[in-house]
């Protein structure tokens, strides 16, 4: 794919809310958020995804199977090679969230799914090579600030993902909001001028 299109070559919404447990635990697999990561750049056939990670066909398969049957990914296009129709999967949204606790059933949602997790496998090797940038900040604020900053923040993970594909290296982002225990200093008055110096002359 040339580096001057934006990815991915295919439409798709902007963002998912997950609503249902087998839709948080087909991204809890991390094969299965590897495809999705390669999706944002193309649609792609399952034997190039199998190319693409070194695994078995079959195994592929059965893990974009499992994506799509959770409506996380879509048959985009096909093409017919020598009688045999090919399937071009993609993403069903550039971005997937956790939209509720329940389902609608009441059924508890996976815990097991944490991106902040995956980042920190994935960047172990980086930051051993001195490669890894990343910041963490703490600041006390209301619910609707930090509601508001996420969007923000999606805002640039949507621009991260439409970044013209170059170079040979992938990669990694992460970004998130989350309350802490964090201590917190009391509300405290202002602080008072400091007295003016009558022994310096205006």
């Amino acid at each position: 794919m040339s580096g001057d299109r934006n990815p991915p070559d295919y439409e798709l919404a902007d963002r998912i809310a997950l609503t249902e447990p087998a839709q948080v635990k087909a991204l809890s697999h991390p094969l299965r958020t590897t495809i999705l990561g390669l999706l944002h750049e193309r649609a792609a056939t399952v034997n190039e995804l199998a190319v693409a990670l070194g695994r078995p066909k079959s195994t592929v398969a059965h893990h974009v199977k499992v994506l799509a049957q959770a409506g996380l990914l879509q048959i985009v296009r096909t093409r017919r090679v020598r009688a045999i129709e090919e399937r071009f999967y993609g993403r069903t949204a550039r971005m997937f969230y956790v939209g509720v606790e329940r389902s609608a059933d009441g059924d508890e949602l996976p815990r097991d799914f944490n991106d902040f997790e995956v980042a920190a496998r994935e960047s172990a090797a980086a930051f051993r090579d001195g490669k890894l940038w990343g910041f963490i900040r703490h600041a006390r604020i209301s619910e609707a600030q930090a509601s508001e900053f996420w969007e923000r923040m999606a805002e640039l993970v949507g621009e991260f993902d439409r970044l013209p594909r170059a170079g040979n290296t992938m990669y990694g982002f992460a970004v998130g909001v989350y309350p802490t225990d964090h201590p917190t200093l009391p509300a405290g008055r202002p602080a008072p001028l400091p007295a003016k110096d009558s022994r310096i002359r205006e």
